[in-house]
C-alpha cells in the first residue's frame, strides 16, 4: 500500500501579479495626485494638514499593510496575530506623524510669528 506523499505546491504567480497591479495602481493615483495637485484637496485643511498630504499618508499606509500581508504571509497567521502586529504599526506611524506635523507646525508659527528670524 503506497500512499502518495508528493507534496503539491500551487503557483503564487496570480496573488503576486494581482498585488503588483494593486500597489501599481495606487502608487500611479498618488504620483498622478502629486503633480495635478488639484485645489480643493490642497486648500481643504483637517487637523492643520491640507487633505492631499491625508490622502497620500492613507495610500502609503494601506500599500505598506498590503506589502506585510501578501509578501510577508500575515494573511496564514493567526487571526491575534496579524492584529497585534497590524494594529501596533498602525497606531505607532500615525502616533509618529501626529507628533511630527505639530512640532512641525509649532516650528512654522515660531518662526513666521517673528520670533525667530529666518536667515540661517
Amino acid at each position: 500500500m503506497a500512499h502518495d506523499t508528493a507534496h503539491h505546491h500551487e503557483s503564487n504567480t496570480k496573488r503576486i501579479w494581482s498585488v503588483f497591479i494593486i500597489l501599481s495602481i495606487v502608487t500611479i493615483v498618488e504620483v498622478v495626485l502629486g503633480i495635478i495637485k488639484p485645489e480643493f484637496l490642497t486648500d481643504t485643511y483637517l487637523v492643520n494638514m491640507s487633505l492631499l498630504n491625508w490622502i497620500f499618508i492613507i495610500l502609503t499606509l494601506y500599500k505598506a499593510y498590503l506589502i506585510a500581508w501578501a509578501f510577508m504571509h500575515l494573511e496564514a497567521e493567526n487571526k491575534w496575530l496579524r492584529r497585534v502586529i497590524v494594529w501596533t504599526a498602525i497606531f505607532l506611524i500615525l502616533y509618529l506623524v501626529f507628533i511630527l506635523l505639530n512640532e512641525g507646525f509649532y516650528i512654522y508659527e515660531v518662526y513666521n510669528e517673528g520670533f525667530v528670524s529666518w536667515d540661517f
